[in-house]
C-alpha cells in the first residue's frame, strides 16, 4: 500500500479570524473555457490554482489555446467559438475534475475537426456521463462513452450540430452548461428545462460576454452562431471554499469566523440560508457584483444552534455543502433532515455514505437513507480515524469535525484536497491558532 498524506487535529482553543479563500472553482472553470472561445485576450485575476482548474487549462493548451500567467493574471488568447483544434486524435486528462469533462464535451461536440478522448482518474472514472453523452448525440454530436454503464473514457468527434430542446431529471449546472455550450456551436435554438434551478454562472457569465441568453422559469435557451467577448474578470472567492469556515464559526466562535470577497451568487448561497435558519449569527458587509456575479464580505459566529430540514429546490443551492452541513447538525438541538440528495451517491465519492461512516465513527446520531441522512444532535464528537475516500469535501469537513471534536482525530488520504483547496491547511491553522493540526505521509 502507498502511502498517503493524513491530518492529525486535535481541536484546543479559541477559533476565529478573517481569511481570504481561492478563487471560486466554478467561476475559474467557465473563465478559462469562455477567454478561449473569446475573440480575442482576457485576463483572469484570482483564478484557482486547485488541480481542477489546472486540469481545464491544460486541456485548453492541447487545444491549441494559449494560456499564461503574468504576475497575477491569467492572460487567455482566444481562438474564437470554433477555432479550438487538436493534432490528430488528442487525449485530454481531466484528472478528478467532473466539470472540466463535462464541460469540454459541450465545447468539443461542435469542433470542426476536432478529435479527442477525456479521460480522468479512478473517482472520475466512476462518474456517469450518459446525462451528457445522450443529450449531445441527439444535436448529432459524435460521442459516445467508452467505460461501462455509459462512464468515462469517452471520445468525441467534432461534427455540425442542431438545437434540440432537452428535459433533464437532475438539476445539474454541468449537464445544462454541457448542452448550452454545445447549442453556442449549433445551428437553430437550444434549450434545457431542468426540475429545478442549478447553479447559474453560465448564464450568467456568458451574458456578461455579450451572448443573449433567454430564461423562462426553470427552461434557458441560446441560439447557435454567436460569439462570445474577451473579458478581463476579478474572480470571487469560492463559497464552497468558505463554507468549512462558515461552519467552524457557527459551532466554535464567539468572535466569528470571516471570510473575504467571498462569492454571494444566489443559486449557490443555500448554505448562508441555513446558517442563519439555524441561529448561528450570520453577518454580510461589502457587497460588490463583477462579471455579473456578485461577492461580499461572509462572517458567522456562534450562536443557540436549532435543527433543519434540507431538500426539494434547496439541495442544488448547498449540494457541495452537504458533507459540512452534516457536521453543523452534530451540534444543533433536534433531528436534522437531509433528503432528495440522491445525488451525493455519484460524486467524487458516494458522499452519504461516506458522511454517515464518519459521523458514525465520531459517535454521532445518524442513520444513513437512500437518498440523505438524519442526524440527531447536539451530541458530543469524539477524535478518530477517518478515511476521506478521496473525496476533498469529506476530507474538509472531517478536519471541521476533528476541531469540534475531544481527543485526536487522525484523516487518511487528504492529497484530494488540492483538486479544490491547495491552502486549506494554512486557513484551518490561522482561525484555530491554538490547535494542533499535522500533516505527514504514512
Amino acid at each position: 500500500m502507498s502511502a498517503q498524506l493524513c491530518w492529525k487535529i486535535d481541536g484546543n482553543g479559541a477559533v476565529g479570524g478573517r481569511i481570504t479563500v481561492p478563487g471560486d472553482k466554478s467561476i475559474s472553470h467557465r473563465s478559462l473555457l469562455f477567454s478561449a472561445l473569446a475573440d480575442g485576450s482576457s485576463r483572469i485575476v484570482g483564478l484557482s490554482r486547485g488541480e481542477d482548474c489546472v486540469a481545464t487549462a491544460n486541456a485548453l493548451r492541447r487545444l491549441g489555446v494559449s494560456i499564461s500567467d503574468v504576475g497575477e493574471q491569467t492572460v487567455v488568447r482566444g481562438c474564437g467559438i470554433k477555432g479550438l483544434t487538436s493534432n490528430g486524435h488528442v487525449e485530454l486528462d481531466c484528472g478528478n475534475s467532473g466539470t472540466t469533462m463535462r464541460l469540454m464535451l459541450g465545447v468539443l461536440a461542435g469542433q470542426p475537426g476536432v478529435v479527442a478522448t477525456l479521460t480522468g482518474d479512478e473517482s472520475l472514472s466512476r462518474r456517469p456521463m450518459g446525462r451528457v453523452v445522450e443529450p449531445l448525440s441527439r444535436m448529432g454530436a459524435h460521442v459516445r462513452a467508452l467505460g461501462p454503464s455509459q462512464r468515462p473514457p469517452v471520445e468525441i468527434r467534432g461534427a455540425a450540430l442542431h438545437g434540440a430542446e432537452h428535459w433533464t431529471d437532475v438539476a445539474s449546472a454541468q449537464v445544462k452548461s454541457a448542452l448550452l455550450l454545445a447549442g453556442l456551436l449549433a445551428d437553430g435554438r437550444t434549450s434545457v428545462c431542468e426540475p429545478s434551478q442549478s447553479r447559474d454562472h453560465t448564464e450568467r457569465m456568458l451574458q456578461s460576454r455579450g451572448v443573449v441568453v433567454h430564461r423562462d422559469g426553470r427552461k434557458v435557451s441560446v441560439a447557435g452562431g454567436q460569439s462570445i467577448l474577451p473579458q478581463d474578470i476579478a474572480i470571487p472567492g469560492d463559497l464552497s471554499a468558505a463554507s468549512f469556515f462558515w461552519v467552524l464559526g457557527a459551532i466554535l466562535s464567539d468572535s466569528g469566523v470571516y471570510v473575504n470577497n467571498v462569492g454571494i451568487n444566489p443559486t449557490r448561497t443555500g448554505i448562508v440560508d441555513v446558517l442563519a435558519t439555524t441561529g448561528a449569527a450570520v453577518e454580510i458587509s461589502d457587497v460588490i457584483t463583477e462579471g455579473g456575479e456578485p461577492a461580499a464580505v461572509i462572517g458567522v459566529r456562534r450562536s443557540h444552534l436549532s435543527a433543519f430540514e434540507i431538500g426539494g429546490v434547496l439541495v442544488p443551492r448547498l449540494v457541495d455543502e452537504i458533507p459540512v452541513l452534516s457536521v453543523l447538525a452534530t451540534q444543533a438541538t433536534g433531528e436534522t433532515v437531509i433528503r432528495d440528495a440522491a445525488e451525493l451517491r455519484v460524486k467524487e465519492s458516494d458522499r452519504i455514505s461516506a458522511i454517515y461512516e464518519m459521523l458514525v465513527r465520531m459517535g454521532a446520531s445518524v442513520s444513513e437513507e437512500e437518498a440523505g441522512l438524519r442526524i440527531v444532535g447536539p451530541c458530543v464528537l469524539k477524535g478518530t480515524e477517518i478515511d476521506s475516500h478521496g473525496d476533498h469535501r469529506i476530507a474538509m469537513a472531517g478536519a471541521v469535525a476533528a476541531l469540534a471534536a475531544s481527543g485526536t482525530t487522525l484523516i487518511r488520504n487528504v492529497e484530494c484536497v488540492d483538486t479544490s483547496f491547495p491552502g486549506f491547511l494554512q486557513c484551518l491553522r490561522s482561525v484555530a491558532p491554538g490547535a494542533r493540526i499535522d500533516s505527514f505521509w504514512g
